[in-house]
């Protein structure tokens, strides 16, 4: 969602690097531009005004301009102070203290609350807690019975209610049922309106006075830019929550809320859901985020995501098959599932450093989830002896394999090219040297540096 914004400050910077020596004047008219970039990302304007004159103070500092690559200076300045715009640490749940911890969703209609809910009780129940789902929003009939739909696709409990009852009443209910059956977390998800009324918070007034609440967490839509950090405000006024999810940040937004909301409202923004699927929510890291806004990627985020999809064992056994010259079609097709699993394909790219200069190429590679499926189908459609030796996949196996797969003979001919092209650079990864201790030696078949 911050590609715009990214794009823009590229060019900001590529300006700054070019000149050999920073001065206050070009420095000064770096930073307007930097203004107008997050003016039209949609940013706060107070927030504009208040970090463009913090970068600009410490920007024009001797440390700066005295220094070897005060371009480079520059940009620290910038990622250190949207760091702080964006929440200077990452604020996880507050999960100490009095069990089972309660956790009650708020927010206007339409934000995403009731699949933000699941999301949670998913990642919590991931990390060893046992979450009971509280559907509390008793004027859409639909939202309760669709929790109880999420609860089911990711095992977690529903408590049983009905649009008969009172909001708090069904708070205290499933409390009770909570600790009756030891869930440790309490996910209360509640009901929206088209606007912030009265009434609204009135009925989360008396759920918050009812329930010791550990964790008020405001859902919006990012796709709604400053309408959503005023009602976040708004809200934080009237109920005092203690966080944000910011939902659709995988969408088009120009990034306004996220940059936003933390200044305004002095409450962090502590999860942001990054897709439709149940495992698409992601804690929020300011550090990681303002890396990414830079250009400069996020590669811890990468190795994490990584780490959930990738089996330790399978990842040996194909170590061993790589250093035997023993990579099949088979390998291929799971290597395949693996990326899947792991995510969009464009927020993936996304995570690389300096991706952002490489698109800019004329011939840059584009992530393309259709592709990835195309050749998915591709290895599908072939027999087990046929993804064990691609060399018996004559002219009329291409074809019945193009047939079987809904694709064409030149589809199943780039696949099968793809793979030998990969073949041959791990041929050629297994016999890269390295230097090390002052000589040159060759790397172990099948591992690289």
């Amino acid at each position: 969602m911050f590609e715009n914004l990214t794009d823009r400050l590229d060019g900001v910077f590529k300006k700054l690097r070019g000149h050999g020596k920073l001065t206050e004047e070009n420095i000064k008219e770096a930073m307007r531009e930097v203004r107008m970039a997050l003016l039209e990302a949609d940013v706060n304007f107070a927030v504009v005004k208040e970090f463009v004159a913090s970068v600009t103070e410490k920007a024009v500092g001797q440390d700066v301009l005295t220094s070897l690559s005060p371009g480079q200076q520059v940009i620290k300045v910038v990622h250190d102070e949207l760091v702080n715009l964006l929440g200077s640490k990452t604020e996880g749940l507050r999960l100490d203290g009095r069990q089972p911890v309660t956790i009650m969703l708020a927010g206007l209609q339409g934000s995403g609350k009731t699949t933000t809910a699941a999301k949670l009780a998913r990642q919590l129940k991931e990390n060893g807690r046992k979450p009971l789902l509280v559907p509390a929003d008793v004027y859409r009939p639909a939202a309760i019975e669709q929790l109880h739909v999420l609860g089911g696709q990711i095992e977690v409990p529903v408590f049983g209610s009905s649009t008969e009852q009172k909001p708090v009443d069904i708070a205290l209910m499933a409390m009770a049922e909570a600790q009756k059956n030891d869930h440790d977390t309490v996910i209360i998800d509640t009901a929206g309106r088209l606007h912030v009324d009265e009434d609204l918070m009135t009925e989360l007034r008396d759920i918050s006075a009812a329930v010791p609440l550990s964790e008020v967490l405001f859902v919006a839509d990012a796709m709604t830019g400053q309408d959503a950090v005023t009602v976040a405000n708004k809200f934080n006024t009237d109920l005092e929550i203690t966080g944000v999810i910011l939902t659709k940040m995988e969408g088009d937004a120009r990034g306004g809320a996220a940059l936003s909301v933390k200044n305004v409202t002095g409450k962090p923004i502590k999860y942001v859901g990054i897709g439709e699927g149940l495992d698409a929510l992601e804690v929020f890291h300011p550090d990681r985020t303002a890396s990414r806004i830079l250009g400069m990627g996020d590669v811890l985020s990468l190795i994490e995501k990584a780490e959930k999809v990738v089996d330790e064992k399978k990842a040996k056994t194909l170590a061993r098959k790589i250093q035997k010259n023993a990579f099949t079609l088979e390998d291929f097709l799971e290597q395949i599932q693996q990326i899947k699993k792991m995510g969009n394909l464009e927020q993936l790219m996304g995570m690389i450093p300096g991706i952002n200069k490489l698109k800019q190429l004329k011939d840059a590679p584009k992530p393309d989830e259709k592709e990835l499926g195309k050749t998915e189908a591709i290895i599908r459609s072939m027999t087990k002896k046929e993804r064990k030796n691609y060399r018996i996949i004559n002219a009329s196996r291409r074809q019945r394999i193009a047939k079987g797969s809904g694709t064409s003979v030149a589809e199943v001919n780039r696949v099968l090219k793809s793979y030998t092209m990969m073949l041959k650079m791990m041929k050629k990864m297994r016999g890269k040297s390295v230097i090390r201790g002052g000589k040159r030696r060759k790397l172990p078949k099948g591992l690289t540096r």
